[in-house]
């Protein structure tokens, strides 16, 4: 009966392992996905979202705002010269979830890390 047990056990601890990794794989490619929309950003807001200038730096501004923007972008309602084209090309969650990845940056980037 113990064995029984013991082996039970070992096969619920197997499977919940090989759960977590998948949910671990899928969380990761998802995120992977979020950085790789928010690249296309870069071009004009800067790496990570930290412009050099010219355009608005979009790390850590909030998410709500971030929304904001962009849905007044779609809409027409804000006018710019491209956004309002690009704007239209994401879906609403993948804005809140490029909102949600600018939104978790620092506002100013972090300063390099000195080598020896």
């Amino acid at each position: 009966m113990s064995q029984l047990f013991t082996r039970q056990s070992s096969i619920l601890a197997a499977v919940s392992f090989l759960s977590l990794m998948v949910i671990a794989g899928s969380v990761n490619a998802q995120s992977l996905q979020v950085k790789q929309w928010a690249a296309s950003c870069s071009a004009c807001h800067g790496t990570d979202g930290y412009s050099e200038g010219g355009m608005a730096s979009l790390a850590g501004q909030t998410k709500a705002e971030l929304i904001q923007k962009m849905n007044e972008y779609k809409s027409g309602k804000r006018v710019a010269s491209i956004m309002h084209q690009l704007s239209k090309g994401y879906t609403d969650e993948q804005i809140e979830q490029i909102s949600a990845y600018f939104a978790s940056l620092p506002v100013e980037k972090a300063a390099p890390k000195k080598t020896k």
